[in-house]
């Protein structure tokens, strides 16, 4: 069965250029704000979101990536891992974005928030996502969100990244099994 393009290159660099905005027409000072992506792909959006962040506004806003899976809650890790191998630095009074590529269940989501609040108390956390397709299974809801794909549960919503070896971005619909 073919996949279904929701978004190309284009639009997707357009939903960065205008998810960057509303960060700068937010009520916080970036000289505050931290990025902070979930890996792998959340790690890519961040990076973009700090790119036009930084062309836009002149400061190079801190920003990495958290492993969460030492957080997620179906998997029992007996060591958990020192706050430096969490992230290079501290949260403590930020107001971190916490970035995203698509929105689903949210427990990847709660995973993430679970590390950051391990390291630091953050002043806020705030949730970026390219796309909101639905289908929570906590309660949990953007704050910046590109594009709401609503998708059955026997579909996908794929990110194709360049940055993690794609030909192309694109954003598209797979139909399971």
């Amino acid at each position: 069965m073919g996949n279904t393009v929701i978004m190309d290159k284009n639009a997707i660099r357009r939903t960065v250029i205008r998810l960057s905005h509303e960060v700068l027409e937010g009520n916080f000072s970036l000289d505050d704000v931290v990025l902070v992506g979930i890996k792998r792909r959340g790690e890519m959006v961040a990076m973009r979101i700090q790119k036009y962040l930084a062309q836009q506004s002149g400061q190079e806003i801190p920003c990495a990536g958290i492993d969460i899976r030492t957080f997620r809650d179906d998997v029992n890790t007996a060591q958990l891992p020192t706050p430096s191998e969490i992230l290079p630095f501290d949260v403590t009074g930020k107001v971190v974005i916490l970035c995203d590529d698509v929105l689903h269940t949210g427990r990847s989501v709660r995973a993430a928030i679970e590390g950051l609040f391990t390291i630091g108390r953050p002043q806020g956390v705030r949730l970026l996502v390219l796309a909101d397709r639905g289908g929570r299974e906590v309660p949990v809801r953007a704050d910046f969100v590109g594009k709401n794909i609503p998708a059955a549960k026997g579909e996908r919503i794929q990110f194709d990244m360049e940055e993690l070896g794609a030909a192309e971005d694109r954003v598209y619909i797979t139909k399971l099994g």
